[in-house]
């Protein structure tokens, strides 16, 4: 239903690892719609959620859900530039999210970002940052959307250590930052999850084919609260994963984390992660596309200040006659609370968001798309404010200049 902005420091790991794992064609791609020389631009502009929200606010039933009429428009461009030997890439991109009747729900959400690639004989340099000032829920807890920066930046090189084997370290560090009046149920958001992470990895990387590569990855990572620093905590990370690039594409990866709070009133978890992102087209008019996930997100809860958030999604488009398409998806989320020791009548608990919707969409061209969509979320707690249900439904364009 509604997207969720994850900040910048709960991205994936998977992205550490790849930014140091690109090559020029990867970095570059040839597929961009404007060239100027070897300059390559990729502006696209998309109208989403142009309809009835019928819950806004994500309130439960005894908190009367509110609806209203919605729209967000979204530009967005992505331009590659040689400078000398490197390559440069920049992403910049707008959100203007509107309702109609309820204007502190409007926002101006923006993201901005800019990676260089440096490839030499046997060696390739990476070096990168990002900035977003968004105002949006930051995940499948809270659900009041909430103005916070956030921000990144990274190093990484890598070495041909073989003919198709590469060895590769990386440092990165993020930092969230929410405004003092973003509060949910009464809890300041600002206080609890203002942080700042630290990670270091090394990875070795072999090309199974020109298309094909598996990665394996160990990374130590070290969260800082600045406001709640009971709340710090150290993890190691180890991961096996494989990244496609063709018929079959995406990324796919499993590992274990060791994660360490330095409170120790907070449990320790050891346990598997997973992540997948890939898509496949078994058939010429059909595409299937899989998500799941399995890793642990900070809480609000002062009494279960984590929980392992296991997740999947599925979703298969389909071409009808002519330029018709159609799309169903469903989706599920598994919040697994974890509480401090030696709280007196504290148990764990786990919520569920589960989504499911479908659309159809006519194709104007090669570079346009119109969109009818209708999706409901419904997610259960055992806190009765945690639990609500929602349809939203209406329009979608997207256009690629």
């Amino acid at each position: 239903m509604t997207s969720r902005v994850l900040p910048f420091v709960v991205i994936s790991l998977a992205l550490t690892a790849a930014a140091s794992a690109q090559t020029v064609s990867e970095f570059v791609p040839e597929a961009s719609r404007l060239h100027f020389g070897r300059v390559r631009l990729n502006p696209t502009v998309a109208l989403t959620n142009a309809g009835v929200d019928n819950n806004v606010f994500n309130a439960s039933d005894i908190d009367e859900p509110r609806s209203d009429f919605t729209v967000t428009l979204t530009p967005k461009s992505d331009i590659w530039f040689p400078l000398g030997r490197s390559w440069v890439k920049s992403t910049i991109r707008e959100d203007f999210v509107y309702y109609n009747e309820f204007a502190t729900e409007r926002s101006i959400n923006s993201t901005y970002r800019t990676d260089v690639l440096l490839p030499m004989n046997r060696l390739t340099f990476a070096v990168g940052g990002g900035y977003e000032n968004v105002r949006d829920r930051p995940g499948f807890e809270i659900d009041a959307r909430s103005r916070h920066t956030g921000s990144e930046y990274h190093g990484s090189v890598e070495l041909r250590a073989f003919g198709k084997t590469f060895i590769g370290t990386e440092a990165k560090r993020s930092h969230i930052d929410f405004e003092s009046d973003a509060v949910f149920l009464g809890r300041s958001l600002r206080t609890e999850l203002t942080r700042s992470t630290t990670i270091a990895d090394v990875s070795v990387r072999h090309e199974l084919t020109p298309v094909t590569s598996v990665v394996a990855l160990v990374a130590r990572e070290g969260d800082r609260f600045e406001f709640s620093p009971d709340r710090d905590s150290d993890s190691t990370r180890a991961e096996l994963g494989v990244r496609f690039n063709a018929r079959l594409g995406g990324s796919a990866a499993i590992g274990f984390r060791d994660f360490q709070p330095l409170d120790p009133r907070i449990p320790a978890f050891q346990g598997m992660t997973m992540r997948a992102d890939m898509s496949i087209a078994p058939f010429g008019a059909t595409r299937i596309g899989v998500q799941t996930g399995r890793d642990i997100q900070y809480s609000l809860e002062k009494t279960q200040p984590y929980y392992v958030e296991t997740g999947a999604g599925f979703s298969v488009t389909q071409g009808l006659s002519g330029p018709f398409d159609a799309v169903g998806r469903i989706g599920f989320q598994r919040l697994s609370y974890r509480g401090l020791v030696g709280v007196p009548g504290l148990s764990d608990r786990t919520d569920s968001v589960d989504s499911f919707g479908g659309g159809l969409g006519y194709r104007v061209g090669r570079d346009m798309r119109i969109g009818f969509n209708v999706d409901k979320q419904q997610r259960n707690s055992d806190l009765a404010r945690h639990s609500y249900g929602g349809v939203r439904y209406g329009t979608s364009v997207t256009y690629g200049y």
